[in-house]
């Protein structure tokens, strides 16, 4: 029974996880096109998937603690030794995995193009508002150092 109930909980994950998959891929697209009422939207609907897997995913762990099984793979593995439906259990399982691995690195990625993002924005600030000029490279690639302007004084 609990391994069914599991199971069932496993594979209800698979819409929502594949959801949130599409909304990271349009995430970046938003990003790099900086769309932002695409942003907003994808955000507010990305938290309610997160909010309903993290459900999920605790559902899960309880089933597995009611049994006194440890709520991670291993506990899982336990099950599965000693259940009629142990493969689907065990293979469903890898599926939804690599399935939330595949967000987790989608996520990285749209943080690390937000990052970007955020110090070419700091860079136009400052050259805007008069800061710091950019830092340059020469002709040959290496970094050049960019030449403060001469200041003359009056005499």
């Amino acid at each position: 029974m609990h391994d069914t109930n599991l199971l069932q909980l496993i594979i209800d994950d698979f819409a929502p996880a594949q959801q949130l998959l599409e909304l990271l891929q349009n995430e970046s697209l938003a990003l790099h096109g900086r769309d932002m009422p695409l942003l907003e939207e994808i955000l507010a609907r990305k938290q309610a998937l997160i909010i309903l897997l993290e459900q999920h995913g605790r559902k899960r762990s309880e089933i597995l603690a009611s049994l006194n099984l440890p709520t991670n793979r291993q506990g899982l593995e336990q099950l599965a030794s000693q259940s009629s439906i142990g493969d689907q259990l065990l293979s469903q399982s890898d599926v939804l995995t690599d399935l939330i691995a595949q967000c987790q690195a989608a996520n990285v990625n749209n943080g690390q193009s937000i990052l970007v993002q955020q110090a070419a924005t700091a860079n136009q600030l400052k050259i805007l508002t008069g800061g710091e000029p950019p830092a340059l490279y020469d002709a040959s690639g290496t970094f050049a150092k960019p030449v403060k302007p001469r200041t003359f004084s009056q005499a």
